[in-house]
């Protein structure tokens, strides 16, 4: 399944380099917002990574894409089921940081479209100070809540 919006293209994770995904995240810029990747990212990790993620896809029939602009790689995420609830994450390599907004819309779109998923929540590790761009979307925050024994701020957007 391939979704676009200006140069945006959602692709399987699988189909990206396992090289990337490892150099991506392995960046300290990106770990410093990830307070549950508590481990090196080598290659069984990304092995264990991908596997993880396919199963997400078998089960729920969605998960997580791989994000390219203009088919170069900027970073992951989508939509996981969370219990009830799609949880919608957005991991970006530091220099792409600026297309989450993009990136995040056109999820959206999918999102909304999909009778399966009426409304969308927000995890957030209390280290992300600029929360703006959420809120103009029309996340409304529900407040602090523990998963995997790690605090995050929770927010939640109806999409239906």
């Amino acid at each position: 399944m391939t979704k676009h919006r200006a140069g945006i293209t959602f692709a399987q994770l699988r189909d990206i380099p396992r090289e990337d995904i490892q150099a991506h995240m392995s960046d300290p810029r990106v770990s410093k917002h990830m307070p549950l990747s508590t481990f090196e990212w080598n290659s069984e990790a990304v092995a264990s990574f991908l596997a993880m993620k396919g199963a997400y896809w078998r089960r729920d029939g969605l998960g997580h894409w791989a994000f390219l602009s203009d088919g170069v790689y900027v970073g992951w995420g989508g939509f996981q089921k969370e219990g009830d609830e799609w949880d919608f994450g957005l991991v970006l390599r530091p220099e792409c940081f600026g297309l989450g907004m993009r990136i995040t819309q056109t999820a959206l779109i999918f999102a909304r479209a999909d009778a399966r998923i009426p409304f969308v929540t927000f995890l957030l590790p209390p280290s992300r100070k600029k929360l703006g761009a959420l809120v103009r979307l029309g996340a409304k925050l529900i407040g602090d809540v523990e998963h995997a024994n790690t605090r995050f701020l929770k927010f939640r957007l109806e999409t239906q």
